[in-house]
């Protein structure tokens, strides 16, 4: 064992539980400092590439994902009226399809079960607020003052990280002038894999969820201040959906009535710099590579993130080297997600403003990018 007998992780999301369950299985002792004082999910629905379930399936989780998810084949690409004109996603990988839809709430149930089953020490309403990072260890003071020593502390707390910022100084996430909207629907029988709508100023998606719930995602650009008041959601992505005639999207659009089930954010992105470690506390997940949906790769990183630490720390050597390793697997690939991502991104801003370069193909990119995602990690 590489010199790491216990372990801190920060943040209890899908790649804090991730790293539990992957650390665990590697024989080290885990402590998770969850800041939010319960397991209450954000969010509606999550696509899960096969790359990620080859990830989950590592932990033991990926049957778990499947059998209370639904899996699919590549999503379908439709004009505004619902005229299909190609089709994209990763490569199914083994005996994983290419796509796996699955409620956020499960997903997250399915990992924190898999954490408790692996005996990961999980504590609530806390989280780090100092920590003596030295070559042999890390002295941590949590929030309610308390004290613990680690031999390795993982920053998985997401785009706004705490563990980062006491490592790094301050780093503020890029707004790319996009907002993600979703919603939850029941699940018509006609729709057996996912879709994805190219609108002149929007996309939407309708993505299967389990067997008999779908949710939709819509992208849509909001301007320089991208805050909607509450009152204002329903009529907003009401307004958005109108220019799509697609009979699916249409009696989807008649469902949403409820402004409290309307989830809504302005998407961020952010990619550190090599290395995301010093001595002995290293960030992964959005704490270091934050990327926004076009690519729907953000959660499958910080699973990645989480088996191959744990793979590594089970090698007989220093942390430093470890460590350097880590950043060797992941950093590449990691950059290659967030960057394709943020090109979609401008090139479908550019498209809706009707100046989207010569050659610029959205579609192509997305094929392109996720087909690189089935390569070993």
């Amino acid at each position: 064992m590489a010199s790491v007998n216990k372990v801190l992780v920060v943040g209890g999301g899908i790649g804090g539980l991730s790293a539990g369950v992957a650390l665990r299985q590697a024989g080290i002792e885990v402590d998770i400092a969850e800041l939010h004082p319960a397991f209450d999910v954000y969010g509606v629905g999550i696509i899960q590439p096969s790359n990620a379930l080859r990830a989950l399936d590592t932990l033991g989780l990926a049957d778990a994902c499947l059998e209370q998810g639904s899996p699919y084949g590549p999503i379908d690409l439709h004009a505004p009226n619902g005229h299909k004109f190609a089709s994209v996603g990763p490569p199914p990988l083994g005996r994983f399809q290419p796509h796996n839809g699955i409620s956020r709430r499960i997903l997250h149930t399915i990992l924190h079960d898999g954490a408790q089953a692996h005996g990961v020490k999980c504590r609530m309403n806390l989280s780090v607020s100092s920590f003596d990072n030295r070559e042999d260890g890390v002295d941590v003071t949590f929030t309610d003052g308390s004290t613990a020593a680690y031999d390795l502390v993982v920053g998985a707390d997401g785009v706004n990280s705490k563990v980062r910022s006491l490592l790094f100084g301050p780093q503020k996430a890029r707004y790319v002038g996009q907002s993600v909207w979703r919603y939850a629907f029941d699940r018509p029988a006609e729709l057996t894999t996912g879709h994805m709508y190219m609108g002149r100023n929007t996309r939407v998606g309708l993505i299967p969820m389990t067997k008999d719930r779908m949710y939709m995602f819509l992208l849509s650009s909001e301007g320089e201040n991208p805050v909607i008041p509450t009152e204002q959601l329903l009529p907003r992505m009401k307004a958005l959906l109108a220019d799509y005639s697609a009979p699916l999207v249409r009696q989807a659009a008649e469902q949403i009535t409820d402004p409290e089930g309307i989830i809504y954010r302005p998407l961020e992105t952010l990619l550190m710099p090599a290395p995301w470690y010093k001595n002995r506390v290293v960030i992964i997940g959005d704490a270091a590579h934050a990327t926004i949906p076009q690519l729907g790769q953000g959660a499958s990183l910080a699973i990645e993130d989480a088996v191959v630490l744990a793979e590594l720390l089970r090698t007989e050597q220093p942390v430093a080297a470890v460590l350097e390793q880590f950043m060797a697997r992941r950093f590449e690939r990691c950059k290659m997600v967030v960057e394709n991502s943020n090109t979609v991104s401008e090139w479908e801003q550019l498209e809706w403003q009707g100046r989207l370069p010569e050659g610029a193909n959205v579609a192509a990119l997305i094929g392109q990018a996720s087909g690189r995602m089935g390569a070993p990690i």
